[in-house]
């Protein structure tokens, strides 16, 4: 006989807080644009949502039901684009959150797309590859009536990787009786994914980081960083700091950080990362905790792990000049208040971190064009879309004496919100 078990999904709390706390962003950008009323009920909410249930069988075995989303916020601007990530505390309320962030993010950049989110109520780590091999091309199938090259294109996220972009790219295709390689981005090289991907977040913010030193006259070899977060994000804006002439001052993981106010030797910290797991231990530096990071002398704060991490009891005691978000939702809305008073310049994440959404657009251009880029080219536009972003929400933020955070959301929601007006309402 066989078994089937019900995934229980995770407690709305945590999902519904991130999305009244979006919500409350978009409300304080429309009402800073007299955004009209009949925009805000088409903005606010999700344009469509699915929810999948769906079994898959184990390698014992045992069937399970698991329970998965795919939310598309706005199709204003063109096809929506977003993650797909597998956590087992994942809801649809987070998930219509972040595919509303989504909106604004590719909004900012210029990029012609809207927003959307996936998710699968799962924890991979308990999982073969083999059960998550049938899991993802099960949850392609089930969501393959909302998703496509011109509809709605997923990439990675939390708990996904390139293979499971592979394994999705290959369901739609065999669907579909010839390869699509445009219908994800963020897929191994050697099957039409883009050169650079895989640093494009980090290096992304980089290229905003020089930009930004330039605006506050800082100059660039004189420039300390703290970094808080080793993982993809936060290894590559190290190694790219240290490339322009920076000095990473201080990197820390999960178990910790290490400090040395002269300069680390982050390709020693990486290696030594690599080899025990963690950067803590590290020789000719000294050890802090993630919180001391925050609050280190530095000219820069790179909060690139955790949510909430500056909030209005340590924000008073940031040393640093520019707080670059490429970490989502960081800093609070109250420690917001007090790094603008203080004259702190703060990089929201819609920005910071739009690197490896552009870098996709690229590569799902690539894909339809059937012609690919070097990572010179790709880099070059890369740094173009990054620059261009950041000098216009600058300049809102200095026509509206607003943060940078509000003129980015101001900026992305006129676009959306331009779009909506230009191409009416149907019927």
């Amino acid at each position: 006989m066989v078994m089937t078990d019900v995934a229980h999904t995770a407690a709305p709390s945590e999902g519904a807080d991130l999305l009244s706390t979006v919500q409350q962003q978009f409300d304080e950008a429309a009402d800073l644009l007299d955004l009209p009323a009949r925009l805000r009920g088409i903005l606010r909410a999700p344009q469509r949502e699915l929810t999948v249930n769906f079994p898959v069988k184990h390698d014992n075995g045992r069937i399970e039901v698991f329970q998965g989303f795919r939310v598309q916020h706005n199709l204003a601007r063109g096809p929506t684009k977003g993650g797909i990530r597998y956590h087992p505390a994942v809801t649809l309320d987070e998930t219509r959150a972040l595919a509303m962030l989504m909106t604004w993010k590719c909004a900012l950049a210029g990029l012609p797309y809207g927003g959307a989110k996936g998710a699968v109520v799962v924890d991979p780590k308990q999982l073969s590859l083999g059960e998550i091999e049938r899991l993802t091309r099960r949850f392609a199938t089930e969501i393959s009536v909302a998703i496509g090259p011109e509809r709605d294109i997923p990439a990675p996220d939390i708990g996904t990787n390139p293979q499971i972009m592979a394994w999705i790219m290959d369901t739609i295709s065999m669907h579909q009786g010839h390869t699509v390689p445009a219908v994800v981005t963020g897929k191994p090289i050697n099957i039409g994914g883009s050169e650079g991907r895989l640093e494009a977040t980090g290096r992304g913010l980089t290229y905003v980081l020089t930009t930004a030193s330039q605006h506050l006259g800082l100059k660039i070899p004189e420039i300390r960083l703290a970094i808080q977060g080793c993982g993809n994000v936060g290894s590559t804006v190290a190694r790219e700091a240290v490339a322009l002439g920076m000095k990473v001052v201080a990197l820390s993981d999960s178990r910790g950080g290490v400090y040395n106010p002269h300069g680390l030797d982050v390709e020693a910290v990486l290696t030594h990362k690599a080899r025990t797991g963690s950067v803590a231990g590290v020789a000719n530096a000294d050890s802090l905790s993630n919180e001391e990071l925050l609050e280190i002398e530095c000219d820069v704060l790179v909060p690139a792990a955790l949510s909430g991490v500056i909030t209005a009891q340590n924000a008073s005691r940031i040393k640093a000049q520019i707080i670059a978000e490429a970490a989502n939702g960081p800093t609070t809305k109250a420690a917001d208040a007090i790094l603008y008073d203080r004259g702190c310049l703060v990089i929201p994440d819609i920005l910071a971190n739009a690197g490896g959404v552009t870098v996709s657009y690229f590569e799902w251009v690539q894909g339809l064009q059937e012609f690919f880029w070097s990572e010179r080219e790709v880099n070059a536009q890369l740094r173009r879309v990054m620059t261009n972003a950041l000098q216009q929400v600058l300049r809102v933020a200095a026509e509206r004496q607003v943060d940078l955070r509000t003129a980015a959301y101001m900026l992305a929601i006129q676009r959306v919100g331009d779009a909506v007006t230009t191409r009416g309402i149907y019927p």
